[in-house]
């Protein structure tokens, strides 16, 4: 299947040419898109360096995890006009090309990959609660991942790898899609083939550095979502048990739980958690800012 051809292989894609004008219209509303960043191999082979871990002088091996993500070469993926874009936590950070690597260090705990194959650099639009629509939506997986460990994501449409991972459930999408997570000895069996997938004009990307901060602030928001529809249900729960005081006749804002919320408990430990948080990074960020002047 000639690369042209590929670019328009799914009949559903077409719907983004119809798209284009309605997104341009909803001025405010969130757009999917990797425009300026989706080049595939076929207009820009990789020519990063070949493979090699970074030194543990570049993430925080104590603290926190890291993720290599690679594409082994394949006629299919160099054929590509436009490459797959690869969100952690809802924001993008690079489309990955046939035959590279690169990597983030992230947050311990649950982080969320989505991939999604774009068509002219648009890949969707989303309104939470009103409207949602992929053009090509591949992978949507939830990785667990713990601080000091390193994990291997494998992408490929057409060679799946030679074993899958022996700690992941056999029916996990991590294990039957086409992003797959393998064990270390798999992957160096092809991703030392891989060359770094580097930034430059025809093909930036925000990949190779640490995304903490952004892994952080997207679990305070989960996390208060996750309390806040936790409290409806606590909320609903009391009224059910008679827990409920009635609002005056005369006041009919009044009214409410006649116990103590543990959603509303959990809301205010969160928020401390929160501030602390920022600032202890004020506090660091102000270290690193002054740290080249020694008086």
């Amino acid at each position: 299947m000639g690369p042209f051809v590929r670019t328009v292989r799914m009949n559903k894609k077409w719907i983004g040419f119809i798209l284009i004008p309605l997104v341009l219209s909803l001025t405010g509303c969130p757009v999917h898109q990797s425009i300026g960043k989706s080049v595939g191999a076929f207009l820009h082979p990789v020519t990063g360096t070949e493979f090699v871990h970074i030194s543990n002088n570049e993430w925080s091996p104590g603290k926190h995890a890291l993720i290599y993500f690679y594409r082994p070469n394949t006629q299919w993926a160099a054929d590509e006009i436009e490459s797959p874009s690869v969100y952690v936590d809802q924001a993008h950070y690079f489309n990955i090309r046939a035959n590279s690597f690169t990597w983030l260090e992230v947050y311990p705990g649950e982080r969320h990959i989505i991939m999604r194959r774009p068509l002219l650099g648009l890949e969707g639009i989303s309104l939470e609660g009103v409207l949602e629509f992929d053009l090509d939506h591949i992978v949507d997986v939830k990785l667990e991942v713990e601080a000091g460990k390193i994990y291997y994501l494998r992408y490929s449409e057409v060679s799946p790898p030679e074993t899958p991972h022996p700690d992941l459930d056999p029916e996990s999408p991590l294990v039957n899609g086409d992003l797959q997570l393998v064990t270390r000895q798999v992957a160096m069996q092809d991703i030392v083939d891989t060359r770094f997938l580097k930034p430059d004009l025809i093909a930036p990307n925000h990949a190779a550095t640490s995304i903490v901060k952004e892994n952080r602030e997207y679990d305070f928001i989960l996390r208060r979502k996750q309390l806040e529809e936790a409290r409806k249900v606590e909320l609903a729960d009391l009224k059910d048990a008679g827990h409920w005081r009635a609002a005056a006749w005369y006041w009919p804002f009044g009214g409410g739980p006649t116990k103590r919320l543990e959603s509303d408990m959990a809301l205010e430990a969160l928020e401390k958690e929160k501030e602390e948080y920022y600032h202890q990074l004020e506090i660091e960020e102000a270290k690193n800012s002054s740290s080249w002047w020694p008086f």
